[in-house]
């Protein structure tokens, strides 16, 4: 696709410079595009994209670490700690020290996040209608998409 146009054009070699041809810039529009048409979605829930992730997390795996919560989403410490504030401030995750080792903290939603849980069971479903994503055509992304951010990450780890 170049400047929004599906092509069949063959790619130039390596090295070319053009916008259009940059996996990270198409990665990143596709990114901006998926999360502005999450926000309508979310915005009837009152959430922010990442809040929705925290919650999808907590939803799945019940009480766990800030430390675990982070490494699932795959952001540090330092981005958790406002994103876990606002939605204790919003009363839908509470946060408390871990009695077998203080330096750990908890998070889990309470029984308002849980109760957002209902109503967010729509998400991905109304996401994949605006989108006009079939599940074989989602299943197909997703997995070149996970494998993309291995090799991304194995090459980032070598380059240290």
């Amino acid at each position: 696709m170049t400047n929004g146009r599906v092509t069949n054009e063959e790619p130039p070699a390596d090295g070319s410079l053009l916008l259009d041809q940059q996996l990270c810039f198409a990665l990143y529009a596709a990114q901006r595009a998926v999360t502005a048409a999450y926000r309508p979605l979310l915005d009837e829930l009152g959430l922010t994209y990442p809040q929705y992730l925290v919650l999808l997390v907590l939803w799945e795996r019940g009480e766990t670490t800030v430390k675990e919560l982070a490494a699932a989403l795959r952001l540090d410490y330092g981005t958790m700690s406002p994103l876990l504030k606002r939605l204790e401030s919003a009363g839908l995750v509470r946060r408390e020290r871990s009695a077998r080792d203080e330096r750990s903290v908890l998070v889990a939603c309470t029984g308002r996040g849980e109760e957002l849980r209902g109503r967010a069971a729509r998400v991905p479903g109304a996401l994949l209608a605006a989108t006009e994503l079939g599940g074989a055509q989602v299943a197909r992304l997703r997995e070149e998409l996970w494998q993309l951010a291995q090799r991304a990450e194995t090459a980032a780890e070598r380059s240290r």
